[in-house]
């Protein structure tokens, strides 16, 4: 067996592995990687945020071409979307990124190994690629980033021809004429966006009572009224209780959790979006005496430390948002951890959640739920994006701001955006929140006219009750 040292291993090149592995080199710590796919940037860059956010942009292209560019004078008589050359733009853009990753890595000094890695006790990781050598890495810390997985439905077998994981989704060669998405949270959101604005019959279920549950409630039922605006069937309380294939259709049955009723819905294709699981199985994790938990989860300190001696674990594998920006957070506290430097613990009120449909949807901090069932007592502030300038320039009137602050104080707890570009708008909310300023002071800052940020800054005032144009 081949055998090296090195001062600290990565396993995974997503978003908190890679990042874990520039910063620690950065920091004068011989660091190895090591990826099992044969490009990196992981399941964010290669089957995830990035292609995903491609298509979505290709989507909204195509509907301002063809129902949309007149309102602004301009006609575009002969519009035609090609979903070949769609698919090769995504496949640039990934291909960019995967190089842009490979050149940040080399650019650190970290040496990338090929291969899938594993613990193998204290220091030890052992990397195994089929045909070859297994190596050996000896290092006296390890950061565990392996990510996340599509999360099976029981008794449902994906066969990536009519029953897709978003991975099949993402390279499948025509737009399916009828879509059925299970899971109504991000993923599912984006894809039956992208579906349905294609051209696709889409029906989204999902069990919980509303789509896009983790958001707060206003914020679900604004895209509940995007979404039968775009004529996409929506069962949300309803559960899978069978699904079969029927020739060329796959069919659904769908159990209505309130009342028992059962309702039957056939598609030419069916999506498995009901969450992701966390790669963690056979990493040799508990046997190095870290807490894993009956899901995969592997428990973590506030540094980011498992219970076993020098290991670490960041990203989709521990108890926190699975978000490619959390992962990077995590990351830099894992690696700065690791080098002996005094760092900051990732606070996860404060990630910022983000779902990419039309309208966007993004908050960071509490909802009002949640804010009232941790005992705060609250005040909210609202403005509708209608009421913008720019939101009329830009034709997209759908959508609000609102706040979430307590009611006795100075505090905001949290921020809740649907709209155009809230996905971008949100950063100054988490830059607020972040740095803790209060609701006086933020308020008075200035925001420039004519601008979509203007709504959080008209929101802002209406919680104390000052909103000029409210």
């Amino acid at each position: 067996m081949n055998e090296r040292t090195c001062d600290l291993v990565v396993i995974g090149a997503g978003p908190g592995g890679y990042v874990a592995a520039a910063r620690s080199a950065r920091l004068g710590l011989r660091t190895v990687l090591v990826e099992k796919d044969e490009r990196l940037g992981g399941t964010c860059l290669l089957r995830g945020c990035i292609p995903t956010k491609a298509l979505l942009q290709s989507a909204r292209t195509w509907e301002l071409c063809r129902k949309g560019a007149r309102t602004f004078g301009v006609d575009v008589p002969a519009a035609a979307f090609d979903w070949g050359r769609i698919q090769k733009r995504k496949e640039a853009v990934v291909r960019k990124g995967a190089l842009g990753v490979a050149a940040l890595l080399d650019g650190a000094g970290v040496e990338v190994v090929r291969g899938r890695g594993r613990l193998d006790g204290p220091g030890r990781v052992v990397v195994e690629r089929p045909g070859e050598p297994a190596a050996l890495l000896l290092a006296p810390k390890i950061v565990v980033a392996t990510g996340s997985a599509a999360s099976a439905v029981p008794g449902v077998q994906p066969d990536g021809e009519r029953i897709l994981t978003s991975d099949h989704l993402l390279e499948i060669a025509a737009v399916p004429p009828s879509l059925i998405v299970l899971g109504a949270g991000a993923v599912g959101v984006e894809f039956a966006d992208v579906a349905a604005a294609f051209g696709a019959e889409v029906t989204l279920v999902e069990m919980l009572p509303r789509v896009l549950p983790l958001e707060d409630e206003e914020c679900s039922r604004e895209i509940e009224q995007a979404l039968a605006r775009r004529k996409i069937g929506l069962f949300c309380g309803h559960r899978a209780v069978r699904v079969a294939r029927a020739g060329d259709l796959v069919e659904v049955e769908l159990k209505d959790l309130a009342t028992g009723a059962a309702v039957t819905r056939s598609a030419t294709h069916l999506l498995l979006a009901v969450g992701r699981r966390p790669v963690t199985e056979g990493l040799g994790l508990a046997e190095a005496g870290a807490v894993v938990d009956r899901r995969g989860f592997v428990q973590t300190d506030a540094f980011q430390q498992t219970a076993a001696p020098g290991v670490y674990a960041i990203g989709d594998v521990t108890l926190a948002p699975q978000l490619a920006h959390t992962a990077s957070a995590q990351a830099l506290v894992a690696a700065g951890h690791a080098a002996g430097l005094a760092v900051t613990p990732v606070d996860l009120d404060l990630i910022p959640s983000c779902t990419y449909c039309s309208p966007e949807v993004a908050s960071v901090g509490l909802t009002e739920q949640e804010a009232r069932d941790r005992g705060h007592e609250v005040r909210v502030g609202r403005y509708s994006m209608a009421a913008l300038g720019k939101a009329s320039i830009l034709n997209e009137l759908h959508g609000f701001v609102k706040v979430v602050a307590e009611e006795s104080g100075d505090r905001v707890l949290g921020v809740h955006m649907v709209g155009p570009h809230a996905t971008d708008l949100i950063a100054a909310a988490a830059t607020a929140l972040g740095f803790g300023g209060g609701l006086a002071a933020w308020s008075r800052v200035v925001h420039p006219h004519p601008t979509l940020s203007e709504g959080l800054q008209e929101a802002l005032l209406d919680v104390q009750g000052m909103s000029p144009h409210g």
